[in-house]
């Protein structure tokens, strides 16, 4: 090559390896940056993709038939592959392959010009637009405004959109018509961790993929190679710890593994310095600690707190571990062929399944809502460690309460009482009766006579009367119920004084519902005189005498005592009415109560088996 005088320059020498500005050597250096696991091991081709078979498999069959969509949804949790996915889908198609001659193929060549600018970010016609940061519609129009061109370089133009559900509702209206009918050469990729955000008008023109949270052992078995590649020895605990911290994340995981190696201190990544690192609970600490719950052993258990305190571990973390554990152990118990399943570490085949045969299932669910409930006192407590170390203590303490109903049963047992709370008179032929009492609940069968009695005559009394109303007229019902004292009743003639709030036209509408549903036509008459309580103040009555009688019953003293601060929610009785009356008026002088079991009987002892 000429100068720039027309003579040929002289050759450059080659730069002296080591030769300093005086002579000297100076050391010689490699600036490699460093690229990140995520980044380094990021999947380049669809067999690369883990837990994704059923998108996979579709796609690649799209590719094969040439039946490729114009816009794509992929949602999914961070981390799963989505922007991965798109950028596969954009090599795949527009390589060439090596020979430049290749078409769409959903086995991109990945050294075609395409194919390594598409991989190293580059690629003039493979556009990708963070919606969470450009998300107006005038973004959305300089979309529709590049759409109008053909590629530059490659078959087909792929427009990458992260986090689409962030764009504003302005904008996607104005993506609707381009996305519906776009031009031939264009290909729209969505992706999105709120799928529900997106509007539906833009859902029914992609289609849609769910990338699924991949499972511990999939990302397990993931980082077992990638540490192999890197020629880094992971312990296969350290490395469980780090699939399960991942929460179905590869790319959380890989970001976990990165930490850990960078932080070995000896030949290996142990599950001792990923716990440290992580901020967790030992798991054998754990199930040390859930031990000595179901034992009720306070003291071993805040022992064992003080030493995860020591070692660094967050209390607040130690309870979401037992949630996790409560969870596991609950399956084990309803689902008892979990135990010989490959997936569960070996602890939880182990300790797992002897603490599932020891815990019955009402005993696990309140340890669950006790719990989260703690886990709530914790996020708000001053201080986190005594907001924890306080639900622990509370979870000790009712180790060994029994749950209401196994209480209640041994209550119940023979040699208690004679039967288990009639709550009705024994004339009324009652049905099945129950009171609870703190979550706890006594009945008894229905007897066969309730089965087969006959109703009530219609409008035999005034409660019928009020019934009527129900469901027909709900205002005049409640007005019936609420408002109004019955003076006398008597067939076909039915005198009443009404409240002030009562409607000025009630006589009229209760005569003329009265004459539609009997065919009979109905005196109503008003008066001054004082009359009987309103049907609600007789109900609400009958319901305090029902109270009164169950706290004094000894079952329901001995159930109190049981559970401390438990109160007397409400006395049912299904004899009566939805009033909370006798469905048969007593006779005069007959009291409106329940007949329980005498009440010189005798509880069983509370801790007898």
């Amino acid at each position: 090559m000429s100068g720039l005088f027309g003579d040929a320059p002289a050759e450059e020498a080659p730069p002296q390896a080591g030769a300093g500005l005086f002579g000297d050597t100076l050391p010689t250096t490699a600036a490699t940056p460093y690229r990140v696991l995520a980044r380094k091991y990021r999947p380049t081709r669809f067999e690369d993709l883990i837990g994704q078979d059923v998108m996979v498999r579709t796609l690649r069959n799209a590719f094969s038939l040439n039946r490729i969509a114009h816009a794509f949804m992929l949602t999914g949790v961070r981390g799963v592959g989505k922007t991965t996915t798109a950028r596969i889908i954009a090599r795949a198609l527009n390589c060439i392959g090596p020979d430049g001659q290749g078409g769409p193929t959903a086995t991109p060549c990945g050294i075609c010009a395409n194919c390594t600018a598409i991989l190293a970010d580059r690629h003039p016609d493979v556009i990708e637009m963070d919606a969470a940061t450009r998300n107006k519609v005038d973004d959305a129009r300089e979309i529709i405004e590049a759409v109008r061109y053909k590629p530059l370089q490659a078959r087909t133009k792929v427009f990458i959109l992260d986090e689409v559900h962030m764009l504003t509702t302005q904008a996607f209206n104005a993506l609707l018509k381009t996305l519906e009918e776009p031009p031939p050469h264009i290909i729209f990729i969505f992706a999105t961790t709120e799928i529900r955000k997106v509007p539906i008008t833009v859902l029914s023109r992609c289609q849609r993929f769910d990338l699924r949270r991949i499972s511990a052992a999939e990302l397990a078995s993931l980082f077992t190679r990638v540490a192999t590649a890197e020629t880094v020895a992971v312990a296969p605990a350290a490395m469980d710890l780090i699939a399960r911290a991942a929460d179905g994340s590869a790319r959380d995981g890989l970001s976990l593994l990165d930490q850990a190696i960078a932080r070995m201190e000896g030949a290996e990544v142990t599950a001792a310095e990923v716990t440290d690192m992580l901020g967790l609970a030992d798991r054998q600490l754990v199930f040390d600690l859930m031990e000595a719950i179901a034992a009720g052993d306070v003291r071993t258990a805040l022992d064992i707190t003080d030493r995860a305190h020591a070692f660094g571990a967050d209390l607040g973390t130690i309870l979401t571990d037992l949630v996790e554990l409560v969870h596991m152990l609950t399956r084990l118990r309803s689902v008892p062929e979990l135990r010989d399943g490959l997936a569960l570490p070996e602890a939880e085949r182990t300790r797992g399944a002897a603490l599932a045969d020891r815990l019955s299932v009402p005993v696990l669910s309140r340890a669950w809502q006790m719990l989260l409930k703690g886990l709530t006192e914790v996020e708000s407590a001053p201080d986190r460690r005594a907001a924890a170390e306080m639900v622990l203590i509370r979870l000790c303490h009712v180790a060994d309460v029994p749950p209401p109903g196994d209480l209640v049963r041994r209550l119940t047992a023979e040699g208690t009482t004679t039967t288990a709370l009639p709550l009705a008179p024994p004339q009324s032929g009652g049905g099945a009766r129950a009171i609870s009492s703190g979550g706890a609940m006594a009945a008894r069968a229905p007897e066969p006579e309730a089965l087969t009695a006959a109703p009530a005559p219609r409008l035999a009394n005034f409660r019928d009367v009020v019934a009527l109303c129900s469901g027909r007229d709900p205002t005049l019902h409640s007005h019936m119920r609420h408002s109004v004292h019955l003076v006398r009743f008597a067939p076909g003639i039915i005198e009443l004084r009404p409240e002030p709030v009562a409607p000025r036209d009630l006589a009229p509408r209760l005569a003329a519902l009265l004459l539609a549903e009997s065919g009979t036509r109905w005196t109503i008459a008003l008066s001054t005189a004082l009359g009987e309580p309103t049907i609600g103040e007789q109900g609400d009555a009958a319901e305090l005498t029902r109270r009164d009688t169950a706290a004094a019953h000894p079952l329901v003293l001995a159930i109190l005592e049981a559970f401390p601060g438990a109160t007397i929610g409400k006395v049912r009785d299904s004899a009566m009415d939805e009033y909370g009356l006798p469905a048969t008026p007593m006779a005069l002088g007959e009291p409106d109560m329940p007949d329980f079991a005498p009440p010189d009987a005798e509880p069983a002892d509370m801790m007898e088996d």
